[in-house]
C-alpha cells in the first residue's frame, strides 16, 4: 500500500475526486486559527505555482484563496473592491509600468 502525506487545505470536493479515483482521502476539519494559518500556507503555495509556470489558471487559484482569507475575515468582496479602487486613486495601479530605480534624500 502506497501511502503519500500531503497535510495542506485542499479545495472541497478534492476529497470526493480523490475517493471517486479509486484511492483513500484521511481528513480533518480544522479550527478557526489552524485554518487560517493553513490559507496563508495556501497562498504563499498558489503563489509559487503561479511564479512557477506563469499560468492564468493559478492566478484563479490565488485568487480563489484570496476570497477564503476575506470570508475568514468577515470582508466581503465588495469591500475589499471598494478597497482596491481606493487605493488606486490615492496610489496608482501599476498600468505605466513604472520601475522606481533609487531615490536620493536631501
Amino acid at each position: 500500500m502506497n501511502v503519500t502525506k500531503y497535510n495542506k487545505l485542499v479545495r472541497d470536493k478534492i476529497p470526493e475526486i480523490i475517493e471517486n479515483s479509486g484511492r483513500k482521502a484521511i481528513t480533518e476539519k480544522v479550527s478557526d486559527e489552524q485554518y487560517f494559518k493553513l490559507l496563508n500556507e495556501k497562498l504563499d503555495e498558489e503563489h509559487k505555482e503561479y511564479l512557477a509556470s506563469l499560468r492564468v489558471e493559478e492566478l484563479a487559484d490565488l485568487v480563489e484563496v484570496i476570497y477564503a482569507i476575506l470570508e475568514y475575515k468577515k470582508v466581503s468582496i465588495e469591500d475589499f473592491e471598494k478597497m482596491r479602487i481606493e487605493k488606486a486613486a490615492k496610489r496608482g495601479s501599476f498600468k505605466e509600468r513604472i520601475l522606481l530605480k533609487e531615490v536620493i534624500e536631501g
